[in-house]
């Protein structure tokens, strides 16, 4: 890094780092490449949305949780990163309101089941 005295300088070096970030996560989402682990929180439905992720070969662990409003069903799954969109609209079709988390996910050990 040279030539850092001059604010142009400055602020192409930034633009250029944070327009490199913004293009290299959009590829990695598009690729699909890895694993997300998705949290599901739901009154009513928790049942239901565990059979029909099963039916589409996703492994569900559910577990009973306390809420604010009474009790709630947690539901977790890891799945492959290019079924995110197919599995958040599953999961919409039964529980409008079901509360959704996503977070990367990094597999370490056991299995993991994929469709093909």
């Amino acid at each position: 890094m040279q030539n850092l005295d001059n604010v142009f300088n400055i602020f192409g070096y930034s633009s250029g780092f944070a327009l490199g970030t913004i293009i290299g996560i959009t590829i990695e989402q598009k690729l699909g490449s890895g694993y997300l682990s998705l949290h599901i929180i739901s009154m009513n439905f928790a049942d239901k949305i565990a059979d029909e992720l099963r039916i589409n070969k996703i492994g569900v662990t559910m577990l009973p949780g306390e809420g604010g409003s009474g009790g709630v069903t947690v539901l977790m799954a890891t799945v492959i990163r290019k079924r995110h969109s197919e599995v958040i609209n599953l999961i919409e079709t039964i529980d409008p309101k079901a509360f959704i988390t996503v977070n990367s996910a990094i597999p370490y050990r056991g299995y993991v089941q994929t469709k093909t």
